[in-house]
């Protein structure tokens, strides 16, 4: 058994670690907090301007001019652009690990070159440890506004536009509660109707035709979905750190209890090992 100097060294070392997980643990609560209610409030619009867009894509699709929307018409798949969605910090539990493997995934499963755009730290150095061709690193503020992120968007679109890719994807965390977060691979360019059962009947009239507005909402519909996907992802990360740095505490304080009961018996074994020399000593001299 080691020495009582040695566990109590052990025990000092265990609880100066428990109390920088706790701090982290407070912090992350704190963000965390914001983060949910900032990403709950854009989950409203996100999904009414995709649904907006779904309905008015649906009657465009039906019309000579769609090839006045590059955004929409459907090319030959030939090269592929993924925008991966990263925290810039690791201690975040199975975080980071499961967007790895899922962009691991999508790149070993697709049969077109990828090329990869990184929003956040971690992506960056994952992308660089492999042999894929990283084409351009973002990083957005803790409290990212919609301005943080349009250069993101300017820059997917213009790529697409230019035909140097013909499909873009997004990966990133999706927040579900404080403790589940799922990596989701979404489809962002080109778009896709959805069809909805729940979408108007009859015929719609537009003003000042569908194609006019079709040009105005699809380039705010991609900005708002990398938008949307950011938050997502800053969310997931102060969700699982907080969760993390909650389980760090917990197994550190249960460490120091062990600890503690194996210097209680470690200084039981010594003063009985004393107690017993006394008396040894006594009986010696007795004789």
């Amino acid at each position: 058994m080691p020495s009582t100097k040695d566990l109590r060294d052990r025990i000092r070392s265990v609880s100066n670690t428990a109390k920088v997980t706790g701090a982290m643990q407070l912090i992350a609560a704190s963000k965390m907090n914001r983060a949910q209610l900032t990403v709950q409030r854009s989950r409203s619009y996100s999904e009414q301007i995709a649904k907006v867009l779904s309905i008015i894509s649906q009657e465009v699709t039906k019309l000579e001019d769609i090839d006045s929307l590059p955004l929409i018409k459907q090319r030959p798949l030939k090269k592929v652009l993924l925008l991966l969605i990263t925290p810039d910090r690791g201690l975040a539990g199975p975080l980071v690990s499961n967007l790895y493997k899922e962009a691991g995934e999508f790149i070993s499963n697709s049969t077109e070159p990828i090329s990869i755009v990184t929003v956040g730290r971690k992506g960056e150095r994952f992308i660089g440890r492999t042999s894929q061709d990283l084409l351009a690193s973002y990083s957005v503020p803790d409290r990212p506004k919609l301005e943080d992120t349009n250069s993101i968007s300017n820059f997917l679109i213009n790529e697409y536009v230019n035909e140097r890719f013909d499909k873009v994807v997004m990966i990133y965390a999706k927040f579900i509660n404080t403790a589940s977060q799922v990596a989701v691979t979404k489809p962002i360019l080109p778009i896709s109707p959805q069809i909805d059962d729940k979408s108007p009947n009859g015929e719609l009239i537009y003003e000042p035709d569908p194609i006019s507005v079709l040009n105005e909402l699809i380039p705010r519909y991609v900005e708002t979905q990398i938008y949307q996907g950011v938050l997502e992802a800053i969310a997931s990360e102060h969700s699982a750190r907080m969760v993390a740095m909650q389980n760090a505490t917990d197994n550190a304080n249960e460490l120091i209890d062990g600890l503690t009961l194996d210097l209680n018996k470690a200084r039981q074994e010594s003063i009985t090992s004393e107690l017993l020399d006394i008396v040894g000593g006594v009986a010696a001299l007795e004789s």
